[in-house]
């Protein structure tokens, strides 16, 4: 880890909050539980508990990972339904491989990131590839789940691809961090990333003993979560680390500072940053379906039972 990086961050566009900014204070820290997904690989469930005031409009997030697989243990997830969300795949060690029912699809590999929106409804399936089974190796992965307006939730299904190379690079002010910007929009630098729910997503390493205070929409919400490492947030310096979320409260900038040890995995303090709009509608869930009231998720369920979501290939199913 990471997968996408440069030699010097000081040749990038630097980012940082401006003085006169309101630093958003930390609300809260949770500790994400563990458990199992698809045929069996380890998950994180990092917004476990958090209520969903605070997540809006975010639905969830795993972090997928990170296991060192041996020969013949990699594992993926069945053919499976979605709707009224999109799901957001980033990859930061190994390789996955997507199908879908609408004929979106592809590859990805560590610094990667795979945007599917389910919309209207599709069956898909992601897996490792065969030599991956064969070889076994590190895998390590987020998905973050966004929710879709009540307008949007029955739009046709679409897939995004984005490379590893096209995620925009930046650096914080002293160079002490540096930024991919997977989407959304970071004191006038765009992501590739194409969202129908204004988002802000972007995996930060910070080196040890740095800090990094970044510009943030006062009317987007604001989460980050551990990935490899500790440190702190907010001005405050509420300490947190692998595997925890931690949510801020209102204001124009937030604050990330690395611990001056770091563990001897990851040299840095690995953070995701995520901050959208709230839809503030009506969020009913349950399994793979996302939709505003009982009824539209009695009705998907009721469609995906009659296959009008799609149908699996017949040589698999």
């Amino acid at each position: 880890m990471p997968a996408v990086t440069v030699e010097n961050p000081l040749t990038l566009p630097r980012v940082a909050a401006p003085a006169e900014a309101r630093p958003r204070p930390v609300l809260a820290v949770s500790t994400a539980p563990s458990g199992f997904e698809g045929e069996g690989f380890p998950v994180r469930r990092a917004f476990a508990g958090i209520d969903y005031k605070h997540l809006d409009p975010f639905i969830m997030m795993d972090q997928m990972g990170e296991v060192e697989y041996a020969p013949g243990e990699p594992k993926g997830t069945p053919w499976h339904p979605h709707r009224g969300f999109e799901t957001v795949t980033y990859l930061i060690d190994g390789t996955f491989v997507h199908r879908d029912s609408h004929g979106g699809g592809g590859v990805i590999n560590g610094g990667d990131t795979q945007w599917m929106t389910a919309g209207s409804g599709l069956l898909h399936i992601e897996a490792p590839p065969e030599s991956l089974v064969m070889s076994g190796g590190l895998f390590h992965g987020l998905q973050l789940w966004v929710n879709l307006p009540k307008r949007d939730k029955m739009m046709a299904p679409r897939y995004q691809d984005i490379g590893g190379g096209q995620v925009k690079l930046l650096t914080s002010a002293d160079g002490g961090a540096l930024l991919r910007l997977i989407a959304g929009d970071l004191d006038g630098n765009k992501g590739p990333g194409a969202t129908h729910t204004p988002i802000t997503m972007l995996h930060v390493s910070v080196n040890p003993g740095a800090e990094v205070t970044l510009p943030w929409r006062a009317d987007f919400n604001a989460l980050a979560y551990g990935l490899a490492g500790r440190g702190t947030a907010g001005e405050e310096g509420r300490p947190f680390r692998t595997g925890q979320a931690v949510v801020f409260g209102s204001g124009d900038s937030l604050t990330i500072r690395a611990d001056e040890s770091q563990e001897s995995r990851s040299p840095n303090f690995e953070v995701v940053l995520l901050g959208g709009e709230p839809i503030r509608e009506p969020m009913m869930h349950y399994g793979p379906f996302v939709m505003n009231t009982h009824a539209e998720l009695a009705q998907a369920f009721e469609d995906f039972q009659a296959g009008r979501l799609g149908t699996v290939p017949a040589e698999e199913s």
